[in-house]
């Protein structure tokens, strides 16, 4: 990868580029995947390219629900297997949540590339490889799903998610938690708990409050998550983008 100084004023957004460049050459993140990059990043810069009280309240919710889950599972895809796999795999030991590998631009090469990567980062129960169900409504590979791991759960955290597989998800009686810097995309407007943030970010922050609640009753956690609205929650993130941009002017 490129070297990039650590006094850089955006060390950290030039680093994720890296990181995900690499994961193309490595086989890992798909071309368009770059393209989904930028477009994040740019809502990155909206919101002050830092985690705002508004998205840790709903990481807050995030790590109850998941806690309070019988069947959670995570959802991978490229980027994220490029950016986050080392902290996917320390939540999924966490909160005893298998992994599974879903991708819109999908070859069986890729997938096992990506089962390896997470495998290597310390991954225990991961499916993907071998789907055996398809998601009702979806006619692309994404509707792929084990019988095991995403078609069981009731909870799915499914990070940088696109819009038609969170809302068939929560056709079928699931709850989603996902991660999208844009509090206006369908999937930011479908999802059970929407965390507008960065994926770096975000996922280490859904691990910190999980080892911290772990000890929680059933009941303070579904406080927690019942006291959360998503709807209330991207109103917020809307106000604290406008906020941001008022302090540039």
């Amino acid at each position: 990868m490129t070297e990039i100084p650590e006094d850089h004023p955006r060390y950290m957004s030039l680093v994720t580029r890296e990181m995900l460049v690499k994961g193309v050459n490595d086989g890992i993140t798909s071309m368009q995947g770059l393209i989904a990059q930028g477009r994040g990043e740019a809502f990155d810069y909206l919101i002050g390219e830092k985690t705002t009280g508004t998205a840790m309240r709903a990481t807050k919710a995030a790590a109850a629900m998941l806690l309070l889950a019988e069947r959670p599972v995570i959802s991978v895809n490229g980027n994220t297997a490029a950016l986050v796999s080392k902290e996917i795999c320390e939540l999924s030991k966490l909160i005893d949540a298998p992994v599974e590998v879903n991708l819109f631009h999908r070859t069986e090469e890729r997938v096992g590339k990506i089962v390896k990567r997470l495998r290597s980062d310390g991954c225990i129960t991961i499916y993907g490889d071998n789907p055996d169900r398809l998601i009702p409504g979806l006619s692309h590979d994404r509707a792929k799903a084990s019988s095991e791991g995403i078609w069981a759960a009731d909870v799915v955290l499914v990070p940088l998610e696109d819009g038609d597989r969170c809302e068939a998800l929560i056709r079928m009686g699931k709850k989603v938690i996902t991660i999208d810097l844009n509090p206006l995309s369908r999937t930011s407007r479908m999802a059970t708990i929407t965390i507008v943030d960065n994926i770096v970010r975000a996922i280490p922050n859904i691990h910190a409050f999980a080892l911290e609640m772990k000890s929680m009753s059933p009941m303070e956690l579904q406080e927690i998550v019942v006291e959360f609205s998503n709807a209330e929650s991207l109103s917020r993130s809307l106000e604290d983008i406008a906020e941001n941009l008022k302090k540039l002017q």
